[in-house]
């Protein structure tokens, strides 16, 4: 394969086209099993949000100690992404999953059988080594396995999972709270919940193929053959295969270490690509809603019960922006989501903001006004944002520096979750919801310059393709770097 022949704008692949064929249904049940990971990052992230308030009543937590608990599944995530995103390299894609689901089962048990804060905050910990291993590991896993006509789409369905269990977490804590609320412990049921899709995890995965392009890269053929052969139309496999293995060969000289990449400015340039939108994505301030999105209804003005009920509408809302986003990934220019996506989201943060000023404590009207711009809020970040950011960063690195490049901007990304998540409830006893607002729509700016000055197109190439792009740095030319 020529560089000529790969790095063209968005240059549609020579492969067989993707015709219809039992291999869809395969590759919707494999996406499926694999997203059940996405699931339980969506609802570990989002139970919190309605345990928190009893659990800190029965351990006696404080709002440093509130932001600890929550915080520690965060820090947790972001060495998670790191260790186990290198696992997946050595160990293979499916073998390392599995092990997530074990890692999700030991820490919600630890979680639930919780006597205090010591060992609440180890196992929330553990969950994080879980949830970080799961938002690194199981995006590549379906990009690598998805054709790239329908990449977007399929490997876009685990930020659905993820919404889907951050509802699912809202919903159960709402039917919950309302029917057990007075009961000591209730906490304790709502985190209970997550061990069941674990276990489900676990025996999906015993079934499940390995990725084909880790298979190829180790060197086994045959059994990346089989694998494309499963999920690919007969006639696509095989070229597919030798397109895989001579990117492999041409790049077979090259160990793209951690020196390797900070020494080669194209590659330096995307990893910095890929960290600036995992910060970017976190500094809109969307998982200050997921994990005390509560608090922030009280504080507009309903009360506790209220709020647990009413917290239900942005996890509405974000599975339906999920659903949407999933629809348009293959059609729409990943560039122009970005820039859409922080251009609302920042519009929506100064709405807040002007709304908690002109709205005072005590309005009737107050509490609604907010709940509708943070609905909106969500709807934006869900449809133009998530989704394209965990596809894009799944499928913008070489292989040889996939799960380093992945699992680098991935912990960036949780560490700046773990300090939202750790500051967000003094930052709002501090400021209110006006300052802290504001200051997400400052952030929201500066996001939007960055992706429009630094962020290419990667849609409609095959991963073969985006590595060459990358690796000669043809992805920066003029044409990839417009809207």
């Amino acid at each position: 394969m020529s560089h000529s022949s790969t790095q063209g704008s968005g240059a549609a692949s020579a492969l067989p086209p993707l015709t219809p064929g039992p291999y869809r249904k395969r590759l919707g049940v494999v996406a499926l099993i694999a997203t059940f990971g996405g699931l339980l990052f969506g609802y570990d992230t989002g139970v919190i949000n309605g345990a928190l308030g009893p659990m800190g009543k029965e351990l006696g937590l404080t709002p440093i100690t509130e932001g600890l608990v929550t915080a520690s599944l965060l820090l947790g995530a972001a060495i998670g992404a790191v260790t186990l995103g290198r696992l997946a390299d050595a160990w293979g894609r499916r073998k390392t999953i599995t092990l997530l689901a074990v890692l999700f089962f030991v820490g919600a048990l630890a979680c639930v059988v919780s006597p205090n804060i010591e060992v609440m905050v180890v196992g929330r910990f553990v969950l994080g080594l879980a949830v970080g291993g799961a938002s690194t590991v199981v995006p590549v896993f379906l990009a690598e396995l998805a054709p790239y006509e329908i990449r977007g789409s399929l490997a876009g369905r685990n930020e659905l999972a993820i919404v889907i269990g951050q509802l699912a977490a809202f919903v159960i804590n709402a039917i919950i709270g309302i029917i057990w609320g007075e009961h000591t412990g209730v906490w304790r049921i709502m985190l209970s919940i997550q061990l069941i899709p674990a276990i489900a995890l676990f025996i999906g995965m015993l079934r499940m193929p390995e990725s084909p392009r880790w298979l190829a890269e180790k060197g086994f053929h045959d059994k990346a053959l089989q694998v494309l052969s499963e999920l690919r139309p007969a006639n696509r496999a095989e070229p597919e295969l030798a397109e895989i293995e001579m990117v492999k060969e041409e790049e077979e000289a090259e160990q793209l270490d951690w020196k390797r990449v900070l020494s080669d400015k194209w590659l330096r340039r995307i990893l910095l690509v890929g960290i600036g939108l995992g910060v970017a994505q976190q500094f809109t301030g969307i998982n200050s809603i997921m994990y005390y999105g509560q608090q922030v209804l009280t504080e507009s003005g309903f009360s506790s019960g209220a709020a647990l009920i009413a917290n239900i509408a942005p996890g509405i809302i974000a599975v339906v922006g999920g659903i949407v986003a999933v629809g348009i990934m293959d059609r729409f220019s990943r560039r122009k989501t970005f820039l859409l996506g922080f251009a609302l989201t920042t519009v929506c943060h100064i709405l807040i903001g002007i709304a908690s000023i002109a709205l005072p404590v005590g309005n009737p009207i107050r509490p609604y006004v907010i709940l509708i711009l943070v609905v909106a809020f969500v709807g934006s970040m869900q449809t133009f944002l998530n989704v394209a950011v965990w596809v894009t960063l799944s499928e913008i690195f070489p292989m040889k520096m996939r799960a380093f490049g992945m699992g680098a901007s991935v912990f960036c990304l949780w560490i700046a979750n773990f300090l939202l998540g750790l500051f967000f409830p003094s930052l709002i006893a501090a400021v209110g919801i006006t300052g802290t607002f504001f200051l997400f729509a400052a952030l929201g700016a500066l996001s939007w310059f960055f992706c429009f000055r630094a962020v290419p197109e990667t849609r409609g190439r095959t991963l073969e393709q985006l590595e060459v792009a990358v690796t000669t740095g043809s992805i920066y030319l003029p044409q990839n770097l417009k809207a």
